[in-house]
């Protein structure tokens, strides 16, 4: 009887997809882990047509690239440094989004393997407990993750916490004690709960207990209505948004505006990428800029050393942020603007 990948695979111990790579890209998978598979391949003369040609090692050139969204600009600039590199090089991207979603990150991440990319370039949802990651250091292909913050996978970033330390320690600057942080799930994001670190610390040494975190949906292109009265309500109104992300700053800024508010006479507003059209808003928007260019540029000089033989790096690599000023920051409202209704 004929053997089949199918056999190989359960001989070997590897999933259907880690044999397929280990035959038509075995520059992607371990040397034990393709030992282990050649073995198996061996005990069954398992031998389809053209694995000679395969197992000598032909190249696909392709790299997987998976971001959350190209909504936000943030991972279209990423994006974009990516792409001028890999096209230089003779790389062709395939591109998957997947909406902050885990069952799409899994699906995303699955198919690109079954493509047989050479390496991938990720931005998950939260890189320290990603079992697909694990699968990853395990069976290849390589890997560098962009934007995640964390210490135990190769990664390219910004000291999340620390550039939302900066960034609200400039409203506290400003005399804000009331300051409320609106972010996606923390839950999910490392990202989020970094930045989240961040502004409380900015807060506790400016002598203030921060306020709890209001969570959105980063997807949604309006604010909920309940969201917005608390933002307005003379009770729990503050005098200072720090928002996670640029487009969810817009999205308050209109909402506030919307409802008869003033920025930053009312509320000022402070967002977190500092993408550039952010600057083209009436008033211009203040933000933590991060170098997202760059950080595409860098994930992708990280992943194809590792493509070209170098040893793994699993340490992060922190890019540097600046507290981009703007319009949308003022000394706290006066008691005239707290009561407006």
């Amino acid at each position: 009887m004929t053997s089949t990948i199918k056999d190989v695979a359960a001989l070997a111990g590897f999933s259907i997809a880690t044999v397929s790579r280990a035959i038509n890209a075995p520059h992607t998978v371990s040397p034990a882990t393709l030992q282990t598979i050649r073995t198996a391949i061996d005990t069954l003369q398992f031998r389809p047509s053209p694995l000679g040609r395969q197992l000598r090692g032909e190249r696909t050139r392709l790299v997987g690239v998976v971001v959350p969204t190209l909504s936000n600009p943030v991972f279209a600039d990423c994006l974009q440094g990516i792409d001028e590199l890999a096209t230089a090089a003779g790389f062709k991207l395939i591109l998957m989004t997947t909406e902050y979603d885990a069952a799409r990150e899994r699906h995303a991440i699955e198919t690109l393997r079954e493509q047989r990319v050479e390496g991938l370039i990720l931005t998950v949802a939260d890189a320290d407990t990603h079992p697909l990651l694990d699968m990853l250091d395990r069976d290849g292909p390589h890997y560098v993750l962009m934007h995640n913050d964390t210490q135990r996978r190769p990664s390219v970033s910004v000291d999340n916490r620390l550039a939302a330390y900066d960034g609200v320690q400039r409203l506290t600057a400003h005399g804000h004690r009331r300051v409320l942080m609106l972010a996606g799930s923390l839950a999910a994001s490392d990202r989020a709960r970094q930045r989240h670190l961040g502004y409380a610390q900015a807060l506790e040494e400016a002598g203030v207990a921060p306020l709890p975190p209001v969570e959105v949906d980063f997807n949604a292109p309006e604010l909920p209505d309940a969201v917005l009265a608390h933002l307005t309500a003379h009770a729990t109104r503050p005098t200072a948004l720090f928002c996670s992300n640029d487009l969810l700053a817009m999205v308050v800024m209109r909402g506030l505006r919307r409802a008869g508010f003033s920025i930053p006479d009312d509320l000022s507003v402070l967002g977190f990428d500092g993408i550039a059209i952010g600057e083209l808003l009436a008033p211009p928007l203040a933000s933590v800029a991060t170098p997202n260019r760059d950080i595409g540029r860098h994930a992708w000089q990280r992943l194809v050393e590792c493509i070209g033989g170098a040893a793994i790096d699993r340490t992060s690599m922190i890019l540097p942020h600046a507290v981009r000023d703007g319009a949308t920051i003022a000394p706290p409202a006066t008691d005239l603007h707290l009561r407006k209704a």
